[in-house]
Order: structure tokens, then C-alpha cells, then sequence
């Protein structure tokens, strides 16, 4: 929470923005049971995390660690290099860059 915080950005803003920000992951289960839910998640389609944030989460569970046994026998070809671990040319949030938008609402 610490880390969305500083951001300016809600703890769903930031899962979203990570999971969008990793080569390895091409799809997000975003899970709502309400309206309020599922407007909560869209407004994060736009949210783009700069480095400062990515390695702020890297701090936390470094890239590469396997948290449960079960995924011992797999290794993401993203995790195997550094450089591969975000997805190049993507736009890098700042709480004053336009990068950051919800989408627009009728």
C-alpha cells in the first residue's frame, strides 16, 4: 500500500499498471462483482508505472522469486534477463504526466 501511496495511485491502479508493465503477463483476471468494482479497475487501463515504482516493487519480491512451490518448474522467459522484464517503449506514469487517464465516461 506503501508504495501505491507514494505513487498517487490506488492499490488497484498499481496491480493493474504492474501486471500491464511485465512482458511475461499477456492477460489480466481483474475479478469485479459490482459496477463500483469494475469502474474502479477500468480507470487504471491508463495508468503507466515509471521505473522509480517498478524497482520499488522489485524491492519488495525481486524478479524471479518463486513464492509458491508449485511454480518451481517454470521460468518465464522475461524473468530469465533483466532487460526483458518490462515491456520496452511503454509510456512511464508520473503524477504530473498526461500518460495517466480514465477512460471517458457518457
Amino acid at each position: 500500500m506503501k508504495i501505491a501511496t507514494e505513487a498517487g495511485l490506488t492499490l488497484i491502479e498499481l496491480s493493474i499498471a504492474f501486471t500491464s508493465a511485465h512482458p511475461a503477463v499477456s492477460s489480466k483476471i481483474i475479478g469485479p462483482r459490482t459496477l463500483a468494482q469494475l469502474e474502479s479497475r477500468l480507470s487504471a487501463a491508463g495508468v503507466r508505472l515509471g521505473a522509480d515504482v517498478l524497482d520499488a516493487i522489485d524491492a519488495v519480491v525481486a524478479p524471479g522469486d518463486t513464492l509458491d512451490r508449485a511454480d518451481y518448474a517454470f521460468e518465464p522467459r522475461a524473468l530469465r534477463h533483466l532487460d526483458q522484464r518490462r515491456r520496452l517503449g511503454a509510456a512511464y506514469y508520473h503524477p504530473s504526466s498526461p500518460a495517466r487517464h480514465s477512460p471517458s465516461r457518457s
